[in-house]
C-alpha cells in the first residue's frame, strides 16, 4: 500500500445538502430523486451529475447509493462532491467500506453530521487503481442489478399471462370479437395470439355470469389438501431460538410473490416436529393474517430450505394437485380481484387483521379452468419463476463474493488482479 496516500474525508470530498422538492412520490420523470435510505421517487429537474453518491443524512436507516445518471437528492441526504481526482464508485463503496452512513450524532433523531465524517482518517490509492477496483466490485453489482431486473420482466410476463387468460378472459373476448360480437366495446376482432393447442382450451364465448362458458365457480376449501394456522405466540419465541435448524417465515419474508428466502431466525428440528400442523413446503401458498394483510407468496422449487415453519401472523393453503395449481392461486391473490376477496373479511381497528383466517379463505369462490388449461398455465408460470428463483440463487453468490471483496479491495489486503480472477469464478 506505499502508493496508496493517507489523508481524511473531509479533504477528499464536501458533503452537500439535498433539497426540498413537492410532488416527487407520484411524479413521472427522467431522473430518480434520492432521499435517506433509498429511491423516493422521480423528477425532470436533476440537483447532481452522474455519476454520483448519495449519503443518508437523518432518519432511523441512511444508506448509500450510487448513480450513473443525474439525479436529485432531498432534504433528508447528502451527495458528495469530490474535492480531489477520485473515481465516484470506488468513493461510493469507500463510503461503505468506512461505513459512514452509520455514524449516529446521538440526537433523537440519529443523523450523519459532516463534522463527524470529515475527520475521519481515509487512504486513497492511484486514480488508476481506484477504476481497477471499481471495476471489479461494478461488474459484480451489475450483473445483480441486471438479475434483479430481469426477474421483475419475468413475473411481470406471468402476471399479464394469468390477468389475460382468467382475469380479463382475453382469448375468449378475442374468439367473440373475430365473429363479430363485442362485450366489451374496446374489443377489437384480431387473429389467434395463442399456440393453436393452447388457443383451442378457451371456450368460444361467455356464459351469463360474463366467465367463459364450461368454467366453474369453486370455494377455496374444496381445492386444499390443507389450510391451517401458524402456531400460538408462546410456542414460537425468542427464547425458542437455535442458530440454525428450520427456518421461520414471518411477514418480511412474504413481500413478493415468491417466498424471499433470506434473514430467518430458527428452531429446532424437534421443536418444529411439535408443531407439525404448521410446518409447510415448497409448493405450499402462505398468507399474512395479522399486520401487513394482503401478502400471498408461495413457496418455490428453487426454495433454500426443504421445510419451514410459520410464525403465528401466518396461515397457508395446500392445493389439491389433482384440483388446483398453487401458482394459479398465487397469481390469483396478487391480482386486485384477490386482493379484494382476500381483504373483505379484514379489520383495520387495532393490528389490521382478517377475521377467522382459516375459516374464512376456505369460503372464497373463484373461477376454476379446465384442467388442461390450468397444466398449460402452470408449466409457463413454473418455467417463468425457476428462471427467477435460479437469478436470485445466482444473485446470493455474487453479493457475498462482492461483500467478502469489498474490505480487502478497499483496504489493499488483496490486488485487483487476484479478486478479478475470484469474479471469473462465480460471474
Amino acid at each position: 500500500m506505499v502508493e496508496w496516500r493517507e489523508t481524511t474525508w473531509g479533504a477528499e470530498i464536501s458533503l452537500e445538502y439535498g433539497k426540498g422538492i413537492r410532488g416527487y412520490a407520484d411524479a413521472v420523470g427522467p431522473y430518480r430523486v434520492f432521499g435517506s435510505n433509498g429511491p423516493v421517487g422521480w423528477t425532470n429537474e436533476p440537483l447532481a451529475p452522474g455519476p454520483g453518491v448519495i449519503l443518508g443524512r437523518k432518519g432511523a436507516y441512511r444508506g448509500v447509493q450510487f448513480s450513473k445518471e443525474p439525479f436529485f437528492v432531498i432534504d433528508t441526504a447528502y451527495y458528495v462532491v469530490p474535492k480531489s481526482e477520485l473515481d465516484m464508485r470506488w468513493l461510493y463503496y469507500s463510503i461503505i467500506h468506512h461505513k459512514l452512513g452509520e455514524i449516529d450524532d446521538g440526537s433523537p433523531i440519529p443523523s450523519t453530521t459532516r463534522a463527524a465524517v470529515y475527520v475521519r482518517d481515509l487512504s486513497v490509492p492511484e486514480l488508476a487503481e481506484q477504476e481497477a477496483i471499481a471495476s471489479v466490485l461494478g461488474a459484480l453489482d451489475d450483473k445483480i442489478e441486471l438479475n434483479r431486473r430481469m426477474n421483475e420482466t419475468l413475473e411481470a410476463m406471468a402476471r399479464a399471462i394469468f390477468k389475460d387468460w382468467f382475469v380479463d378472459f382475453g382469448p375468449t373476448r378475442a374468439k367473440m370479437a373475430m365473429r363479430g360480437e363485442d362485450p366489451q366495446k374496446e374489443n377489437v376482432a384480431r387473429a389467434p395470439y395463442l399456440a393453436p393447442d393452447i388457443w383451442s382450451l378457451f371456450p368460444d364465448r361467455l356464459d351469463d355470469d360474463g366467465k367463459p362458458e364450461g368454467w366453474g365457480s369453486v370455494f377455496l376449501g374444496d381445492l386444499a389438501e390443507q389450510i391451517a394456522m401458524g402456531p400460538f405466540g408462546s410456542n414460537i419465541k425468542v427464547e425458542t431460538f437455535v442458530e440454525s435448524g428450520v427456518p421461520i417465515i414471518s411477514g418480511s419474508h412474504l413481500r413478493g410473490m415468491r417466498l424471499d428466502d433470506r434473514g430467518y431466525n430458527f428452531v429446532s428440528t424437534e421443536h418444529a416436529d411439535r408443531l407439525s400442523r404448521s410446518n409447510v413446503k415448497r409448493g405450499d401458498v402462505i398468507f399474512t393474517h395479522a399486520g401487513s394483510i394482503g401478502q400471498a407468496s408461495i413457496i418455490p422449487d428453487t426454495s433454500k430450505y426443504d421445510r419451514y415453519i410459520l410464525s403465528q401472523r401466518q396461515f397457508y393453503m395446500r392445493c389439491n394437485l389433482g384440483l388446483i395449481s398453487p401458482m394459479y392461486i398465487v397469481h390469483f391473490f396478487h391480482t386486485s380481484e384477490g386482493q379484494h376477496a382476500l381483504l373483505a373479511n379484514a379489520s383495520q381497528v387495532g393490528v389490521p387483521s382478517i377475521a377467522r383466517p382459516a375459516t374464512y379463505i376456505r369460503s372464497i369462490k373463484i373461477c376454476c379452468p379446465p384442467k388442461m388449461l390450468l397444466s398449460a398455465f402452470d408449466t409457463i408460470a413454473r418455467c417463468l419463476h425457476l428462471k427467477a428463483g435460479l437469478n436470485l440463487k445466482e444473485n446470493s453468490t455474487l453479493t457475498a463474493t462482492r461483500d467478502f471483496l469489498l474490505p480487502k479491495l478497499m483496504s489493499g489486503e488483496i490486488r485487483v488482479r487476484d479478486a478479478e480472477k475470484l469474479v471469473e469464478a462465480v460471474a
